[in-house]
Parts: C-alpha cells; sequence; structure tokens
C-alpha cells in the first residue's frame, strides 16, 4: 500500500473476495469471448493465501495460452518453486532502483532491493527465464539508475523495461515534472549502448522493443505519457472484488459481482461482459494533453487493479 501521512485504508473483508471457483469461471467466459493471454498480478499477488493453486487451475483451462505473474518480489523467493510447478512460465518482477536507499525510498520502506534480486534468482533456480523487470522512472529519483540496471542484467536473459512515470490513482502525487520521455531515456541509453529496434510481438504490445547490438540484452519502454496507445489497447482488468476495469485510469469498474450466482447461468454473465466491453469508450491517455490536471480527476488506485 502507499505510504503518506494521514491515509488510511479499508481493506476487503475474505467474503468480499471473488473465490478461486468463481475466477476460473470469470476466465472462461473471457476465453469463450476471445481471450488467450492472463495475468494475474495485485496490489501482490503472492499475499493472496493458496495461489499456487490457482494457477495450477488456469494454466489447465483450454483457453488459457499465456499465463503471466506480476510480483514486487519481495516474496518471490520463498515462491517461485511452487508457482513453476504449477504451471506459471513468465514473471514480471517490479524493481524500480538498485540502490538500496532509493529502492527502500520508492518502495514506501517496505522490503529491500535485495530481497527482489534474490527472488529473482529463486526464480531461475526454479525454471523461469527471459523475466521481465518493470521499472518506473521518476526524474531526479531513480533516473540515475537506468545504465546501472541495464548493464545488471545484460547477459542474464532478462528483459528490463524503463516505464514513464503515470498518473495512476490519485494517491501518488503524481506532477508531469517528474516524467522521464521514453525518447530521453532512449537517447541517454544509446550514447552508452548501441540500439537496434526490435519489431512488436502482437498487436497492441505496450513496450517498444530494442536489443543491445551486441545482443547481450533487450529494452523495452513503455510510453503513456508521451506515446499514448489507446488505440491499441487490448487489455481489460478483473479486480478482487468482481469488478471488470477497461482501463488503467478508470474511476470506477463495472461490477460483476450479481452475476456471479450459481443460479446466473453463463449466458447472462457472458452478455454482461462482453457488453461491457463493446461500449467501452477509453482514451484517458490521448485526452491527457487538453486538460489542465489529470489530478483532477477520481481515478481507481494502482493496487486495486494491477498494472
Amino acid at each position: 500500500m502507499p505510504e503518506g501521512e494521514g491515509q488510511s485504508y479499508s481493506f476487503m473483508k475474505n467474503d468480499q473476495w471473488m473465490s478461486f471457483e468463481q475466477i476460473l469461471r470469470v476466465s472462461r467466459i473471457f476465453g469463450e469471448l476471445g481471450v488467450r493471454k492472463y495475468r494475474i498480478t495485485g496490489g501482490e499477488p503472492l499475499l493472496r493465501p493458496g495461489l499456487p493453486g490457482l494457477i495450477q487451475e488456469l494454466s489447465a483451462q483450454p483457453y488459457v495460452e499465456d499465463l503471466a505473474l506480476t510480483t514486487n518480489g519481495a516474496l518471490l523467493s520463498d515462491y517461485a518453486g511452487d508457482l513453476f510447478a504449477a504451471g506459471l512460465k513468465r514473471l514480471t518482477v517490479s524493481l524500480d532502483a538498485l540502490d538500496a536507499r532509493v529502492f527502500r525510498s520508492m518502495s514506501g520502506h517496505r522490503g529491500t532491493s535485495r530481497q527482489v534480486l534474490d527472488g529473482i534468482k529463486a526464480a531461475e533456480l526454479a525454471g523461469f527465464s527471459n523475466l521481465k523487470i518493470n521499472v518506473v522512472v521518476q526524474r531526479g529519483v531513480n533516473d540515475h539508475q537506468v545504465i546501472d540496471l541495464i548493464e545488471h542484467f545484460r547477459g542474464s536473459g532478462h528483459i528490463v523495461r524503463f516505464i514513464e512515470y503515470m498518473d495512476v490513482g490519485t494517491c501518488n502525487h503524481w506532477q508531469s515534472d517528474y516524467v522521464v520521455p521514453s525518447k530521453e531515456l532512449l537517447r541517454r541509453v544509446s550514447q552508452v549502448y548501441p540500439l537496434r529496434a526490435v519489431d512488436e510481438n502482437y498487436f497492441g504490445e505496450v513496450a517498444k522493443r530494442y536489443t543491445l547490438l551486441d545482443g547481450s540484452a533487450e529494452i523495452g519502454f513503455i510510453s503513456s505519457i508521451s506515446q499514448p496507445f489507446c488505440d491499441s489497447c487490448t487489455r481489460v482488468r478483473l479486480t478482487a472484488d468482481g469488478r471488470v476495469v477497461t482501463c488503467l485510469f478508470a474511476s470506477d469498474g463495472h461490477s460483476i459481482r450479481e452475476f456471479l450466482s450459481d443460479s446466473i447461468p453463463d449466458g447472462e454473465l457472458k452478455a454482461r461482459i462482453a457488453g461491457i466491453w463493446s461500449r467501452r469508450r477509453d482514451r484517458y491517455s490521448q485526452e491527457r494533453r487538453s486538460k489542465s490536471t489529470s489530478q483532477e480527476d477520481d481515478k481507481m488506485e494502482m493496487f486495486q487493479i494491477g498494472g
């Protein structure tokens, strides 16, 4: 949870969570509607009891062609083996800095960069490869760590992705002055490592990909602020309390809890989800530039909907 003076949070009771059975049912309905890529995120998903069991059942569903998980890495050392054994094959780990002091400051003084690096090592030993390492870059805070992070992961097979600091939610006190545009970062990196652009893997891929010319690393840039990609967005989110969210910057989600009863047929649930998606008109990132400040809007917080 974000740290700040005077902030308080109302945590959901266990009976407010979607059960694993409900999650599996909804994921199957999404599959029938065409979804093939699934990601478990958070908050921090490794805090959910019994998560490897959910992964095992998800990975066995016929529509799930690609299953990934995003984690802050603090608990990864404990769970990497169980996650891999359950059928998870792709991991994204958040690591904003190698420097211990900078990391502690950006993580709200929770956890250490050493814990995350140990978690990455444990994931490698468990069988994971080609991890994505997500770095949210803030000017004057951790932008001096960019080259160090590339150097650290060169030759590892892992992909470091630099994400422009986004105005997700309202409690991160976002200011545009802290944004380092990807074009600027690209210039900085190119002065140290010659780069070659790489074609996208699939339609709607959010990261612009590059490889070092010597082939020792791949890096990516996610540019939601300076180069919005709303027109190609194909992502939908399902919250832990049963809301379908059609944009990372949404003010709220669309509840499907009333459709999760065993007495409600799948057809009605499917129609509800299809209707939510077909009516979406989200263009927040493209419209941001015409607004005086994005912080005027009430938005769901990142810890509610993940990345």
